[in-house]
């Protein structure tokens, strides 16, 4: 079957890669598509099987299972310009959080999908947030659900936790990659330590990290315990973290829920 990718952006590319990548699909099965077309046509220098259709519409002619990579609002918008285009044979794949499968559903005829993906899955990794649509047959979930199980691990949520499943999930790389560059910066500036030295070693820490975890080594509590000797020097650096962050992420995720909500009510409008 062809998968058609309509919007070449960061993760409709990071999508896009992954799948060839991966080897879940072949460079000859895919059909993309972006209001830039050079865009396009510079993923196709790369992977030189693809094929970059012309505008949206030539990508659902010529997919069975269709990604959409574009900005929340304007996702409405495409699916009223390609309403001609769907029909029930069709698998829509939406990689937005604020739009709900019940939405799309109404938008189109189709089998409705949404998948939110992670940059983690650039490395074939991480988690991707699935909710499927009421009409989504046997053969669409399982087919869906290995395309995707060759990239990520996908985890299965349903509306009530889409913003703080997204929030750790998608956006989680970024807020820990932010707190990593602040403790690199501040090593370098309080030591001798030059910022390469300190970016090297923290690299390998976070990497080290993820496979303890990931091997079933410890737990992230167990794994504190080891390192944070009582009365040790990890316990002062605890305990500094226990003071200045208290109610840090509490505030964070008040902030993306709220952001999140202001998208949803936009979006609303549009699907009245």
């Amino acid at each position: 079957m062809n998968i058609g990718v309509i919007g070449t952006g960061n993760m409709g590319t990071i999508l896009i890669e992954a799948l060839l990548d991966s080897g879940a699909v072949q460079a000859e099965q895919l059909i993309i598509t972006n209001r830039t077309l050079a865009k396009a046509f510079n993923i196709q220098k790369t992977y030189p099987g693809i094929t970059v259709a012309t505008d949206p519409s030539e990508t659902v002619k010529q997919a069975g299972i269709i990604f959409l990579c574009v900005k929340p609002l304007d996702i409405y918008p495409l699916l009223q310009q390609l309403a001609p285009y769907w029909t029930n044979e069709h698998c829509l794949v939406s990689i937005t959080s604020p739009i709900n499968v019940k939405q799309l559903e109404a938008a189109v005829p189709c089998q409705v999908v949404r998948a939110i993906p992670s940059i983690t899955n650039r490395a074939l990794s991480g988690s991707i947030l699935v909710t499927f649509g009421s009409r989504c047959s046997t053969t669409c979930r399982q087919t869906i659900n290995d395309l995707l199980g060759r990239i990520a691990t996908p985890v299965y949520i349903d509306d009530t936790i889409t913003r703080v499943a997204s929030d750790i999930a998608s956006c989680g790389p970024a807020f820990f990659s932010y707190l990593l560059q602040r403790f690199i910066n501040a090593a370098a500036a309080k030591t001798a330590i030059t910022k390469e030295q300190a970016m090297l070693l923290a690299t390998n820490m976070i990497i080290g990290l993820g496979e303890l975890l990931k091997q079933d080594f410890y737990t992230l509590q167990t794994l504190q315990e080891k390192v944070c000797v009582k009365g040790g020097i990890t316990g002062e650096g605890i305990a500094v973290l226990e003071q200045e962050m208290d109610g840090i992420f509490e505030e964070l995720l008040t902030k993306t829920h709220q952001k999140f909500d202001e998208e949803v009510e936009k979006i609303k409008q549009q699907f009245l």
